[in-house]
C-alpha cells in the first residue's frame, strides 16, 4: 500500500499511514577510534586509517586478544556547559560517548539547544520546539568500574577472603558514592543528552547489542513519522574496552587470536582469512527531523530516512542463522517501507563483524533480499578500521553511509583483500569507490540475541 506524504498538522499525521510524514537526516556526530567529528572520520576512512591497536586502558596480557579500537582525546567537558561539568563525574565511558556525539550532532544539525546556547556556541533562543525534540538511544551492559568495585566488595569480606553480606550492608557500600549506580544504568545515556539539550519529547532507551543503533533510529524514525515528535536525536553509543567486555567476546569465541603483533590487520570483513572481530568504543547520534521543518529552518540536509525494517533470529539465541534468514527478512521489510526494489539499491552498508559466521550468514541474506543484484551491489564494510563499537557500531554505519550518498563515495574496507567466494559479495577493497549512491541499505545484527534490522537511505529528491 502506497504511503501518504501529504501535509499534516503539528499535532500529528492524518490517516492511517504510519510513514505519513518523511523524514530526512540533518545532523552527524561520530565519536571512533578512528576520529572525533563526522569529517574526521569520514576523512580516516578514506585514507584507510586504522584505530586498532593494543589495549593500554587496562593490561590485556593474560587475554589470548589483546587487541581494541581505543578513542584517544575523548573529554567529556569539552561537550557540556560549565554548569553541567559536576555531572560528568557520574558519567561512564559509554555516556560520555553518548554525551560527545549528541553535542557533535547537535553541532552539526544547525540547532541552537540549550548545550550550545549554554555553552555560548551560538545566539538566540532555540530555533525548535523542545516538547517536539525526542531521543532514542542504543545502549549496551555498562561495565561497573572494576577497581572501584573490587575496593569496595574487599572491605566487605569476613577476614578470610569470602564475601559477607552484613560486612557489605554495614562497610562495603559505605565505600561507594551514593551516586554510583547512576554511573552504570543504561538509560543514563540518553538521560544526560536529553538534560543537557532539552529534549523534551518521548526519550528511549533499547538495548539490543549491535542492533540497538538501528533499532534506536528506526524508532525515532516512526516517532516523526507519526507526528509524536519534529527532531529526534537517535543512534548509540558504548564501550567493550573493559576486562569484562574483553572476557566475554572471548568466551564466545568472536575475537581474532592471530594478530596481537598486528593489531591493525586483525579485523578482517568477509576476507577469506578472517577469523574474528575485535573489541573497541565508539557510536554516533544523529539528528533526524521532519523535512518541511528541516527546510523551514534552513537546514543542510544529508538524505532522507526511508525505510526501516527489524526482525529477530530465532535460530539461536548465540549462533547465527547459517542462511541469513533474519537479516534477510529485515531487509525485505525496509524495501518495502521504502518502496525501493533490489534493482534501486546502489550501495549496501553491511555490519561486517569480520567473524566467519557471522559474516557468512549476512552476506546469505543479503543474497536472500537482494537476490542476483547481490553480487553487483557494492559493499561497504568499516570494522576493519575501527572494530566492534557495540551498541554505536550501527549509528557509525548509518552516519557513514549518509556521508556516502552525499558525496557519492564508498569508503574501502580495511584489511579486506580477498573476499571469501562463499560470501559472493562486491565488497570495496583497496581504495575509495567513486559512483553514484542514490539508495543505500544499511544492515545490522546483534551477534547474541537474535535481533536483526535494517535502514534504507536515499538521495533526497522532491
Amino acid at each position: 500500500m502506497p504511503h501518504t506524504r501529504g501535509k499534516i498538522e503539528k499535532g500529528g499525521p492524518r490517516g492511517k499511514h504510519m510513514n505519513s510524514r518523511r523524514v530526512v537526516i540533518t545532523g552527524l556526530g561520530l565519536v571512533t577510534p578512528v576520529g572525533i567529528g563526522a569529517e574526521a572520520v569520514w576523512t580516516g576512512l578514506l585514507e584507510n586509517r586504522s584505530g586498532i591497536g593494543r589495549i593500554s586502558v587496562f593490561d590485556p596480557s593474560r587475554f589470548d586478544s589483546q587487541v581494541g579500537g581505543e578513542i584517544a582525546g575523548l573529554k567529556v567537558a569539552d561537550f557540556v556547559p560549565k554548569s553541567y561539568r559536576k555531572s560528568t563525574k557520574v558519567m561512564a565511558r559509554d555516556i560520555e560517548i553518548a554525551v560527545a556525539a549528541a553535542c557533535l550532532a547537535a553541532r552539526d544539525a544547525g540547532l541552537r539547544t540549550k548545550c550550545l546556547i549554554d555553552r555560548q556556541e551560538v545566539e538566540g533562543p532555540p530555533n525548535f520546539d523542545p516538547t517536539r525534540f525526542g531521543a532514542n538511544i542504543g545502549a549496551g551492559l555498562i561495565c561497573a568500574d572494576l577497581t572501584e568495585l573490587a575496593g569496595a566488595l574487599y572491605t566487605a569480606s569476613d577476614g578470610q577472603g569470602h564475601f559477607d553480606i552484613r560486612k557489605w550492608g554495614s562497610d562495603g557500600m559505605n565505600n561507594l558514592t551514593p551516586l554510583w549506580l547512576l554511573k552504570f544504568l543504561p538509560n543514563m545515556l540518553s538521560c544526560h543528552v536529553t538534560i543537557v539539550h532539552d529534549a523534551q519529547a518521548p526519550s528511549n532507551t533499547i538495548t539490543c547489542a549491535e542492533a540497538a543503533s538501528h533499532l534506536a533510529i528506526g524508532e525515532a524514525f516512526r516517532t516523526i513519522a507519526r507526528g509524536a515528535a519534529d527532531i529526534c536525536i537517535c543512534g548509540g553509543a558504548e564501550s567493550k574496552l573493559n576486562p569484562m567486555g574483553l572476557m566475554r567476546q572471548s568466551l564466545l569465541k568472536r575475537l581474532s587470536l592471530t594478530h596481537n603483533e598486528a593489531p591493525e590487520r586483525a579485523c578482517r570483513p568477509f576476507d577469506v582469512s578472517r577469523d574474528g572481530s575485535v573489541i573497541s568504543e565508539g557510536g554516533g547520534l544523529l539528528i533526524l527531523e521532519e523535512l518541511e521543518h528541516a527546510r523551514a529552518r534552513g537546514a543542510r540536509i544529508y538524505c532522507e530516512l526511508a525505510g526501516f525494517g527489524a526482525s529477530t533470529n530465532t535460530h539461536s539465541w548465540s549462533e547465527p542463522h547459517p542462511e541469513g534468514a533474519g537479516i534477510a527478512s529485515a531487509i525485505r521489510k525496509a524495501m518495502a517501507d521504502a518502496e525501493v526494489s533490489p534493482g534501486d539499491v546502489d550501495l549496501i552498508g553491511a555490519f561486517g563483524s569480520g567473524t566467519v559466521a557471522h559474516d557468512l550468514s549476512e552476506a546469505r541474506g543479503i543474497q536472500a533480499a537482494l537476490g542476483a543484484r547481490a553480487q553487483e551491489v557494492p559493499v561497504m564494510a568499516i570494522k576493519g578500521s575501527m572494530g566492534n563499537n557495540g551498541a554505536g557500531s550501527g549509528a557509525i554505519d548509518v552516519a557513514v553511509a549518509a556521508l556516502s550518498i552525499q558525496h557519492n563515495t564508498v569508503p574501502p574496507a580495511v584489511n579486506t583483500e580477498k573476499v571469501d567466494p562463499a560470501c559472493g559479495l562486491n565488497v570495496v577493497v583497496g581504495s575509495a569507490a567513486k559512483l553514484g549512491v542514490n539508495t543505500a541499505v544499511s544492515v545490522a545484527y546483534a551477534l547474541g540475541g537474535g535481533q536483526n534490522a535494517a535502514l534504507v537511505l536515499k538521495r533526497l529528491e522532491g
